[in-house]
């Protein structure tokens, strides 16, 4: 009887260590996910942001524009599979305040985007990519831990486009060159034919007659060099027919782009990025308006905990198309021009490699005319003070 009890019992442990070893070797979502070759990742992004300024009147601030306030920015999930070879896909996810600027025209849901959602065919040194996706023009991306600064430049927010709609495809035929070319739908629009109401997205009102924003497609060019480890260079240019809100006409928008990147040490980057623009019919008294600007930057790693960064930049909007030329309401200027120039400083902690912590102050100047309301005067000059806690998986 005590030796069959003692075969019960040993029958028993083992079917529930069998069963323990089974469970630990259960694999993870993230096994699996790896297993199928699909990659899942994103982050969430909130900040504090507190400005000088009563209200800021110019858009250079649309990810940050909240006088005295905790934001939740960005909740972003993105989900691909991009095989060397082959047909892939690509879907990235979006919620949360930064919605507002990165939205395209013809998407209407609030605090909800899709950033990207393209199919892509790669073969050898080709590429092929249908969809929408963010633009290659620029030095700051829309995913907030890509960029070194908690605010986005003056080039990013008034200069470029976010996002395109149409096909991308690009060769490479080493590792030090890259060549792209794209046909879409434009900048930051979804169809042509919009809504025409302020709903169609970022609230942009197309009024045209019909019910295009834009009559006709963009063709994008670009080309990126890496002759040396040390060194980077990449230039976008965009032609095609973009709505203007001005005038209600549809006229031809150009860019160009340029963003060069030089590693001085595993520590020290260097990064400029010039930009060059102007749309055709843009108003009844202006005609072509045109606007440019230039951004430098400096990042420099402290430690592996710590970095900092520090940008200038100046944007010229000489025909009040890209900002509209708003005064202090406390200014009687009536400008035909804007000169804005700003200066970031950046400090980043970084308690774990999937954490990060930011601090930064930025003074905004416009070089002629008040535009920013102070405590019932008017001012040339605005103030920011940004936390940022970021969070990456």
């Amino acid at each position: 009887m005590s030796y069959s009890r003692t075969i019960l019992a040993a029958s028993v442990t083992a079917a529930v260590l069998n069963t323990a070893i089974a469970a630990d070797k259960t694999p993870t979502l993230g096994e699996v996910l790896k297993a199928s070759d699909i990659t899942a990742s994103g982050y969430i992004d909130t900040t504090y942001t507190n400005f000088s300024t009563d209200v800021t009147s110019v858009n250079a601030h649309p990810y940050t524009n909240e006088k005295n306030s905790i934001n939740l920015n960005a909740v972003d999930l993105a989900v691909s599979s991009l095989p060397a070879s082959g047909f892939g896909g690509m879907v990235e996810m979006m919620a949360g305040t930064d919605v507002d600027f990165n939205r395209s025209r013809g998407w209407n849901l609030d605090n909800f985007d899709l950033l990207q959602a393209y199919m892509q065919y790669a073969t050898g040194p080709f590429t092929v990519m249908g969809g929408k996706f963010v633009t290659l023009a620029g030095a700051e991306v829309a995913q907030a831990p890509a960029n070194a600064n908690i605010s986005r430049s003056l080039l990013y927010t008034l200069a470029i486009p976010v996002t395109h709609t149409g096909l991308r495809a690009s060769y490479a035929p080493g590792d030090t060159m890259k060549f792209t070319l794209g046909y879409n739908n434009g900048w930051d629009i979804i169809k042509d034919s919009a809504p025409n109401d302020a709903t169609a997205g970022a609230g942009i009102n197309c009024n045209l007659a019909g019910t295009n924003c834009a009559d006709g497609k963009t063709v994008e060019l670009g080309a990126a060099f890496t002759p040396i480890k040390q060194f980077s260079l990449s230039a976008m240019y965009h032609v095609g027919e973009e709505y203007s809100s001005l005038s209600d006409t549809i006229g031809t928008r150009k860019l160009l782009d340029i963003v060069a990147t030089f590693n001085a040490t595993d520590a020290l980057t260097f990064v400029l990025n010039y930009d060059k623009a102007e749309q055709e019919k843009a108003s009844a008294t202006v005609g072509t308006a045109k606007w440019d600007g230039l951004a430098g930057y400096a990042n420099y790693a402290f430690s592996e905990k710590w970095r900092g960064s520090l940008r200038l930049e100046q944007f010229n909007d000489k025909d009040c198309f890209r900002t509209g030329c708003p005064v202090s309401t406390y200014s009687t200027a009536t400008p035909s021009e804007l000169k804005l120039e700003e200066a970031t400083l950046t400090v980043a902690y970084l308690p774990s490699k999937n954490a990060e912590l930011r601090a930064e102050y930025r003074r905004d100047k416009s070089k002629d005319v008040e535009v920013f309301d102070e405590g019932g005067s008017a001012k040339k000059s605005q103030g920011f003070f940004g936390l940022e806690a970021l969070y990456k998986f």
